[in-house]
C-alpha cells in the first residue's frame, strides 16, 4: 500500500483537501506528536493531508552573529523557529511533517497557487521531507470546494513549479539582504548616537513607498494657497428655485466677479438652448486583489491589510475564489449557472439570481488584467456554514454583488443641461437621471450615481435670478495618501507584489513614519528619506527597484536566474553598506534629536490635567506592565488622575480633540483590523453612566 503525502498552506486547507479526498468516509484526524494530521483511504492507497502554518522556513544569516551586526551578506534558509523570535510553534510543525515524510513513497504540494504557496511547500517538501522536492507533484487550484480539489488531485502535475518557488526565494532573498543590511545602518547610528533603541528600518520596496508619502508631505507643506472667486446663483424657475452654474467656473480677479454679480442680479433671463445626451454604462469588471481592497476600503473603510485578511478567511471557508489575483477575467470553466444556483439558495440573492438565470446566455464583462494562475474574486456559490461576522458579511456581500454586476445589462444615463441668457452672460442648469438601471440594480448600494431631476423645461421660458454672490476659495494641495491611494500608487509604480503591498503600508505605520488615517509624514519619515536620498538615492529610487523587481518576475519565466540576481544585488549593496558603517556617527547625529522628540511626543498629551494642570503621559505600571494615562503631578502635587487606554496594539496621540469634552483623542492600530479612534475621558465616561442592557443578534441570511 503507497502512502502519499499532501502538504497544505493551513489548516482549514488541510481539512477541506481531506474531505475533497474521502469519498466513501469522512477522513480520520490523527496527532502526530501534537501537530494534526488527516489521513484518506483512497482505492488501496494511503493519503496523508497535513498543513504548514505558513512559512516554516526562512533567510536567516549562517553565523551566529549579534543582531545588530552588519553588514551580512552569508544566508540560508533556516527553519523559520531558528530564524525569527516567537515562532517555536513551528518547530512541532517541521519534526512532525519530517517524522511521516519517511512513511511516504509520494509527494504533493497543495498549497495556494501562487509565488507564496509554491515557496511554502517547496522548502517544506526540500528541507523538512529530506529532499522530496525534486519528486513531488503540484496541485493547482483556485478554490476549495470539493469539485476542484478532486479535478486538482486527478489532473496533479508531474512536477513542482520550481520557477515559482525559486523566484520567491529570489524575492525573499533580495528583501532579506536589503532590510536587514540597511535597517541595521539606520538603527545602530541612531543607537551609537542617543544610547535610546529604536527600531527604524528600510527596504527595497518601504524605501520608495515612504518616499511618495515623504514628498506628498512636502508638497502640501509649501503649497501656497491662491484665492479664486465663483459665482453662487439661484435662480427661479415657475415657483421652484434650483442652483446654477455660470459660464466661467472661477474668477482670478475679484473685480470681474463683482461686475458680473452687478449686471445680473435681479435679471430675468431666457432658456436659449436644452440640450440632453443619454450615455451607456458598461458593468464593472470581475474583482482582482487591488480592486478588492479598493472597493472595500471606499465603502467600509478596511484597510488593504484587513480586507486581504477578511477575504482568505471567506476563501478558507470556501465562499470565494483564491483573493491574491491580478486576474480580471471569468472563465466559462468555473460553471456560472452552479454558482448562481448556490447563490440561490441565499435570500439576498434568490431573485436576482433567478432573473440572471432566465435572462438567456451568462456573459461577463471582463477586463484586461490577466493572472496566468486565477482567475478574478468570485463567490463559489457555497453557502456559509457558520455565522459570518460584520464585517466578513459585509466583504462577501461586496464580493458576491459584484460578481452579479458583472452579468447584468449596460446601463444607461441621460444628462441635461439647460442654457440660460441674461444679457451676455450664460448659466447653467444640469441634470441628470439613469434611463435604465440594467447592473447597477445588481450592485445594489455599491454602485451610486446622484440623481438630479430638472422641472419641464422649453426653449424661450423665462427665469428670473433671485439670488447671486460672490464666494472666495482658495486653491488646495494634492490630498495626502491614505493605504488604499497609496497602494494604488505602488501598483502604478509596479513596485512591490498583491501580495507584500498592504504589509509596507502597515510597516510604515509601525515604525512611526506616518500617522492618522490620511498619512501624514512624521519628522523621522521626513529625516529617513533624507539620509537614504543623500547617501543611498537608488535605494529610494522607483525605477531602480521597477527593474529590480522585473528581473524577479523574469525567474518565473526562465529568462533569469536566481543565484544571479542576488549576486548582482549584493554586488550593488556591498559598497553602499559600507559607506553607511563609515558613517555611522553623522547618521547617528542626524536621527538622535528626532528619534527623542518622537518618543517624548509620543507619550506626553497635548492637554493638561483636568485636576491639577500638570502635564499627562502614558506610562505603564511597573507591576502589571499596562499602559495608562497618568499625571505627573503626582509625586508633588499628590494628583490621582488617570485614565485607562487600550492594552493591544500600537497606540498613538492624535492632534485632534474630542468633540464633546475636548480631551485629546488616540489611536489604536492592531494587525488586520481598522484602526480604533477613541476619546479615553469619554470611555471612562460612559462606563460610569448606567446604560440599559441592549442585546444585538445578527440573523443568518441563509433560507431553510
Amino acid at each position: 500500500m503507497a502512502t502519499t503525502l499532501v502538504v497544505t498552506e493551513k489548516p482549514d486547507a488541510a481539512l477541506h483537501v481531506a474531505e475533497a479526498l474521502s469519498i466513501k468516509r469522512k477522513p480520520k484526524k490523527v496527532s502526530v506528536d501534537g501537530v494534526p494530521f488527516y489521513e484518506v483511504q483512497k482505492d488501496e492507497d494511503r493519503i496523508l493531508v497535513c498543513s504548514a502554518l505558513g512559512h516554516l522556513y526562512a533567510v536567516a544569516a549562517k553565523g551566529n552573529e549579534a543582531r545588530s551586526q552588519y553588514p551580512v551578506w552569508d544566508f540560508g534558509w533556516k527553519p523559520k523557529h531558528l530564524a525569527e523570535r516567537g515562532q517555536r510553534k513551528q518547530q512541532k510543525f517541521i519534526e512532525s511533517i519530517s517524522k511521516v515524510s519517511k512513511e511516504a513513497d509520494r509527494f504533493i504540494n497543495a498549497c495556494d497557487y501562487d509565488i507564496e504557496g509554491s515557496l511554502i511547500g517547496y522548502t517544506i517538501l526540500k528541507y523538512a521531507c529530506d529532499g522530496a522536492d525534486q519528486k513531488a507533484q503540484r496541485m493547482k487550484f483556485s478554490t476549495l470546494t470539493t469539485k476542484e480539489l478532486r479535478d486538482a488531485y486527478a489532473k496533479v502535475s508531474p512536477q513542482l513549479d520550481f520557477s515559482l518557488a525559486y523566484a520567491g526565494m529570489c524575492r525573499h532573498e533580495v528583501d532579506w539582504l536589503y532590510g536587514i543590511n540597511l535597517s541595521r545602518a539606520l538603527t545602530q547610528s541612531a543607537y551609537k548616537a542617543s544610547h535610546r533603541y529604536a527600531t527604524l528600518s528600510t527596504g527595497r520596496v518601504q524605501g520608495p513607498t515612504l518616499r511618495f508619502v515623504v514628498e506628498r508631505e512636502r508638497e502640501i507643506e509649501t503649497f501656497v494657497p491662491t484665492p479664486y472667486w465663483v459665482l453662487k446663483t439661484i435662480v427661479d424657475v415657475d415657483g421652484k428655485t434650483i442652483e446654477a452654474e455660470y459660464e466661467i467656473e472661477r474668477f482670478e480677479v475679484k473685480s470681474q466677479a463683482e461686475s458680473t454679480i452687478k449686471e445680473c442680479a435681479g435679471k430675468n433671463g431666457l432658456i436659449e438652448k436644452l440640450e440632453s445626451r443619454t450615455y451607456r454604462l458598461s458593468p464593472p469588471t470581475p474583482f482582482d486583489l487591488s480592486a478588492l481592497q479598493a472597493e472595500a476600503y471606499r465603502h467600509f473603510g478596511f484597510t488593504p491589510r484587513a480586507a486581504l485578511g477578511i477575504a482568505e478567511r471567506l476563501y478558507l471557508d470556501q465562499l470565494i475564489s483564491y483573493p491574491r489575483t491580478s486576474s480580471q477575467k471569468l472563465p466559462s470553466s468555473i460553471g456560472y449557472e452552479e454558482i448562481m444556483k448556490g447563490l440561490s439558495q441565499i435570500d439576498a440573492y434568490r431573485s436576482v439570481t433567478a432573473m440572471l438565470s432566465a435572462s438567456g446566455t451568462l456573459v461577463p464583462n471582463e477586463g484586461k488584467k490577466d493572472d496566468p494562475a486565477h482567475p478574478a474574486v468570485y463567490p463559489t456559490g457555497g453557502v456559509p456554514k457558520r455565522m459570518l461576522d460584520a464585517r466578513e458579511q459585509k466583504l462577501f456581500d461586496l464580493v458576491v454583488r459584484r460578481f452579479l454586476a458583472t452579468f447584468g445589462q449596460t446601463a444607461t444615463k441621460q444628462s441635461d443641461k439647460a442654457v440660460i441668457k441674461v444679457g451676455d452672460h450664460s448659466f447653467f442648469l444640469r441634470g441628470s437621471r439613469i434611463l435604465e438601471k440594467g447592473w447597477i440594480s445588481l450592485y445594489g448600494p455599491y454602485a451610486k450615481f446622484e440623481e438630479i431631476t430638472l422641472p419641464t423645461l422649453k426653449e424661450g421660458q423665462e427665469v428670473s435670478i433671485t439670488e447671486i454672490s460672490l464666494e472666495e476659495k482658495y486653491t488646495q494641495p494634492s490630498s495626502r495618501y491614505n493605504p488604499s491611494s497609496l497602494l494604488k500608487a505602488m501598483e502604478e509604480a509596479e513596485i512591490g507584489t498583491k501580495a507584500t503591498r498592504a504589509d509596507i503600508v502597515e510597516t510604515l505605520y509601525r515604525r512611526g513614519y506616518v500617522k492618522e488615517l490620511r498619512m501624514v509624514a512624521t519628522p523621522l519619515a521626513f529625516r529617513v528619506t533624507e539620509i537614504l536620498t543623500n547617501y543611498c538615492p537608488k535605494v529610494i529610487d522607483v525605477t531602480f527597484t521597477r527593474e529590480l523587481e522585473g528581473k524577479m518576475e523574469q525567474i518565473e519565466s526562465g529568462k533569469q536566474t536566481r543565484e544571479h540576481v542576488v549576486v548582482e544585488t549584493v554586488d550593488y549593496l556591498k559598497p553602499i553598506v559600507e559607506g553607511l558603517k563609515t558613517k555611522e556617527d553623522q547618521i547617528g547625529e542626524e536621527l538622535t534629536n528626532i528619534i527623542t522628540e518622537m518618543w517624548r511626543a509620543s507619550i506626553t498629551l497635548s492637554v493638561p490635567c483636568p485636576k491639577c494642570g500638570s502635564i499627562l503621559k502614558v506610562v505603564r505600571n511597573p507591576k502589571t506592565r499596562k499602559r495608562f494615562i497618568g499625571c505627573s503631578g503626582k509625586w508633588e502635587k499628590k494628583c490621582t488622575f488617570g485614565l485607562p487606554v487600550p492594552q493591544f496594539g500600537v497606540l498613538t496621540l492624535l492632534e485632534k480633540r474630542c468633540p464633546e469634552c475636548g480631551f485629546q483623542m488616540v489611536q489604536v492600530r492592531s494587525k488586520g483590523r481598522r484602526p480604533m479612534v477613541s476619546c479615553p475621558n469619554c470611555y471612562v465616561n460612559k462606563l460610569k453612566a448606567p446604560k440599559p442592557t441592549e442585546e444585538v443578534t445578527i440573523k443568518p441570511t441563509v433560507s431553510k
